[in-house]
Formats: structure tokens, sequence, C-alpha cells
């Protein structure tokens, strides 16, 4: 990368040297992720022969290659890949949350966390592309976090439908396995219908794990997966979170997902990263550091400012406890912050001397502009001075305004990156 640091704002928070080990850290799971560079070390070309993972592709098998991206990490894995097949891209559609310069393919910005029109009408353009490929062509499929919203295309209802369901889920604290067994089943295109519509043709899935315990057909609610939740699984949950009576609906039409195998007999996905990538590096760097690194999970789940409260009280002195995964927030105010802030937050009254906590989004974007936060004993020291409770900003869930006051958010930008959260809590020796 081009710049010493990823943090944004480094300079202003790395003030001490406790400071300084736990951004270090960070980093170095962050860069272990950057997309593509992790494109290039499990994709080569050599010759006609593809390399993707441990399978190869004859390309001068078929007649023409096209790629469809989705998610927050499709941008850069598209440049990767016109890096490596250049001109043999015949076409291709990118959606991600941001637009950039593609060559051979059309890069295309949608909304989200929830799924806006314009998420609709490109993905209508995806949908007319993969009904037109035929038996002899290669669809590369990048598939990544944030494509359940991206890629849009209603079953039976309108787009802010489904915008006003996913609300009610992520607001009640659903788990993300949850949201997404219930997105495959209101879709046409997601819960393996992507490579329905796409058949007969060879699909590659690449495959970017934002999803606790990797779960790949989870990502992006699994559009080239065969899916094995049902429409009565998704009842189940609308029912369980009373999401038609909270968004006033009468009802919700759902569709069953393909379960026939032989549409998924030419599909091979591909892990290209996931959070163990980058947990494995952060270990790695604390162990250099001169500290125990201890992997608590790769897996972690449950209520955000709860299981940070949890990791600060576990870690020991001398120790980098460190995790990943997806936390949630079950929203009771109107405040602006997402769970790697709410984590932290909810983690600051256990921090003892020399012990910091730190939660941030690969993605950049923890529903604010900023990626994560952290906190020390200095913080909990700034909190008294400016009179700031946290227990009033969490019953806000107002976790992005606590953390502007006491300046010490993490700030990367877009990075274009995206797996589960990283967490972790460091503590000195005594």
């Amino acid at each position: 990368m081009p710049s010493k640091h990823l943090f944004k704002n480094y300079v202003s928070i790395a003030t001490t040297k406790l400071r300084k080990d736990a951004l270090a850290i960070m980093e170095a799971g962050l860069r272990a992720i950057e997309t593509r560079s992790a494109v290039h070390r499990i994709i080569s070309l050599k010759g006609d022969v593809l390399k993707i993972g441990q399978k190869n592709y004859k390309l001068n098998t078929y007649r023409r290659i096209f790629v469809v991206g989705i998610g927050k990490a499709a941008l850069e894995c598209a440049m990767a890949l016109e890096e490596i097949l250049g001109d043999r891209i015949a076409d291709g559609i990118i959606l991600d949350v941001k637009k950039g310069k593609l060559k051979h393919m059309k890069s295309i910005a949608g909304t989200h966390p929830f799924p806006g029109y314009e998420n609709v009408r490109a993905t209508g353009e995806i949908v007319g592309l993969l009904k037109a490929v035929e038996s002899q062509d290669l669809v590369i499929a990048i598939v990544s976090g944030g494509g359940s919203a991206l890629l849009c295309w209603p079953y039976q209802m309108e787009c802010n439908d489904i915008a006003a369901i996913t609300k009610v889920l992520m607001d009640k604290g659903a788990t993300i396995r949850e949201m997404n067994t219930v997105r495959k089943h209101i879709s046409e295109i997601q819960g393996g219908q992507f490579v329905r519509l796409a058949y007969p043709a060879t699909i590659a899935g690449l495959i970017f794990s934002d999803v606790p315990g990797d779960d790949l057909s989870m990502v992006a609610s699994g559009p080239t997966f065969l899916d094995t939740s049902t429409a009565k699984d998704a009842k189940l949950i609308l029912e369980k979170y009373t999401v038609l009576t909270t968004c006033k609906m009468p009802s919700c039409s759902l569709i069953e997902t393909p379960k026939d195998p032989s549409f998924f007999e030419k599909v091979t996905n591909t892990c290209v990263v996931s959070n163990s990538v980058a947990t494995k590096a952060m270990m790695l760097e604390a162990k250099a550091l001169g500290y125990k690194p201890v992997l608590y999970s790769n897996d972690l789940q449950g209520e955000a400012q709860e299981k940070g409260k949890m990791l600060a009280e576990l870690v020991k002195p001398g120790e980098v406890l460190i995790a990943g995964g997806e936390t949630t927030v079950q929203v009771r105010g109107n405040g602006m912050g997402g769970r790697n802030q709410e984590f932290v937050l909810g983690a600051l009254g256990a921090i003892e001397d020399g012990a910091l906590v730190m939660s941030c989004a690969s993605d950049g974007i923890d529903h604010s502009p900023v990626a994560g936060a952290f906190a020390d004993l200095e913080v909990k020291g700034k909190a008294k001075l400016l009179k700031l409770k946290p227990e009033a900003f969490l019953a806000k869930n107002d976790s992005f305004a606590f953390f502007q006051k006491t300046k010490t958010f993490l700030d990367t930008g877009v990075t274009g990156m995206n797996i589960s959260d990283l967490m972790m809590a460091i503590r000195t020796k005594k």
C-alpha cells in the first residue's frame, strides 16, 4: 500500500507505546487480507491455464470469459483479475459500494447496508448478462460481503420492502445467518439462483468470507451455492422477530431456492481470504512485539457491548487476546455507530491500567464514516473529564458520538476489503 499506515489518523492516536503496538497488530491483520494481493496469491495464469486455488481452467476450452462481481471487495478483485487476464475478459459487471476505472468490465456503485433502486437496476443488468451466457462460457463470480444488499432482485415485492425487512432484522439483533436465510428466500438471484440463471455455463466463484465460522454459503446470501435452508426456515425467522407486524406488511412471499444438484455440477467456489488469515497475521505481529498472542475465536458472535466487556476482563498481563467474527447490536436508540464502536464502548468500564481494547471493521465502514474505535485508561480519564457517561451513549446506540469526542476512532476510509470484524484486547506486563 502507498501510505506508511493504514489509519489516516495514525499520528493523532498513536501517542503511547501501547497504542502503537495495538495499531501495528491491527494493521498487520488488515494488510494480510488486502484484496488485490490476496487475489494474486490464489490465482495465476500460465499460458492457457488459469489456476484458481487447486483447480485449473484450460481457457482454450471456453468460448468467452465473463466476470460478475458483487460486494465491498468486488472492485479491487476485478482490478486484480484485469491484471491477470487482460483482454481475455469478454465482458463483466462489478457492483460495489464504490465505482472505479475498469477496462473490460462495467463498474457500478450501489447502496449499502440497505438496497436502493440503483441496486435493482444494476442487478437487472447482471441478470441479463447471466441469462445470455452459454454452455461454453466461463463466468468468474466475485462474491464478497455487502453483496446481500447490493445484489437486489426482489421476489414479488418492492425494493423498499426488502430494505424494511432488513432494517427490522438488524435492529432486533438477528444474526447474519438468520438475516441471510431470509434474504435468500425473498430474492430471485441469491441462494444459488445466480447459478440457475447462468446454467449451463461453468462458474468459478471467488469468495471473500465475511461471515463467522467461514460458512461460505452465507457470504452475500450464497448466490453461487446450493442452499440447504428452506422457505419454511425463512418464515420461522420472520415470525421470531415479528418482522411483518413491525413493517406493517400484510404478507411476504417466499421463494424456494434451487435444490437440484445438477445445476451446480459445473460450479467451483474458492475462498480467497477470510478472517483466519487476518488473525494469524495479528498473532505473528503480537509475538514479534514481545506479547503472548492468544486466539480467542475466529467465530465471535453475540451482543457487541457484552463481548467487548468480556474480552477486556479476560486479557492477562503480557497478552494480546485476538478475535474475528461478527457481533450484533440490539438497537434501542437513534444514535450513530456500529458493532465495532459499541464493542469498545461496552468494554470501557472493564479496562484496567496497562490495557487497551480495539475493534475494527475490515471494510472501513462501521455503520458510520469510521472503521471502529479503541479505548484505554486515558480514554476513561478523558470521558470523566468531559463528563461523558458511556452507559448513556450505549442506551442511545450512539458510540460514534462518544469516540468523536474522545478522538479515539479508527479512520481507514473505504478499504476495498471485507472479512469479519477484527477485535483485540492487549495488556502490558506488570
